[in-house]
């Protein structure tokens, strides 16, 4: 899947149409898991049930498609929602989640398992946004919130990143020849 220049039409194809999978299940993740009521518990906190799909992206193709997952994932996500300022959240918590993964994944493989990617990138999203919401607040007030989130993030990374590796294994097996 990787080697695309080996067999030209017959990997572009499929590999395009798994990444568009990957990209559709991201989205109805994100949606779906909008109507978690998790927000009572604490607000602003979410499961991460896209991330997973991202990650598992991350383990499966080069790291540029899962980057373009996970951007689009961010940009048809706010177009779907009308949201429009939370576009900018949602943005940089994956830009800075990516950062922190992307490297993880590659520099620390062997020492490094997708629980352990996945609060990498859980904690850096968090990261992510609170800069974001101090930009657009013009505080840094907002930051006194973060210890709550990275909590809420090590706890949420390490519940998705258990979700990643059987469903990597799953799909090397089923989807991937």
């Amino acid at each position: 899947m990787r080697n695309r220049k080996k067999a030209r039409g017959k990997a572009v194809v499929p590999g395009l149409a798994l990444k568009a999978l990957f990209l559709a299940f991201a989205l109805v993740a994100g949606l779906v898991e909008r109507w978690i009521p998790f927000e009572f518990v604490v607000p602003g906190v979410k499961l991460g049930l896209a991330n997973a799909v991202v990650l598992t992206a991350l383990y499966l193709f080069p790291w540029p498609a899962a980057l373009e997952i996970s951007l689009l994932k961010c940009l048809m996500t706010a177009i779907f929602t009308g949201m429009g300022v939370s576009f900018f959240y949602s943005l940089g918590g994956a830009v800075f989640s990516f950062a922190a993964m992307a490297p993880a994944l590659r520099f620390g493989q062997n020492k490094i398992g997708p629980a352990g990617v996945s609060v990498l990138g859980a904690v850096f999203h968090n990261i992510g946004q609170i800069l974001v919401a101090s930009l657009i607040m013009r505080t840094l007030m907002i930051v006194t919130y973060l210890p709550v989130l990275l909590i809420s993030g090590v706890v949420t990374g390490v519940l998705v990143g258990m979700l990643v590796k059987p469903l990597t294994d799953y799909i090397r097996k089923h989807l991937i020849k």
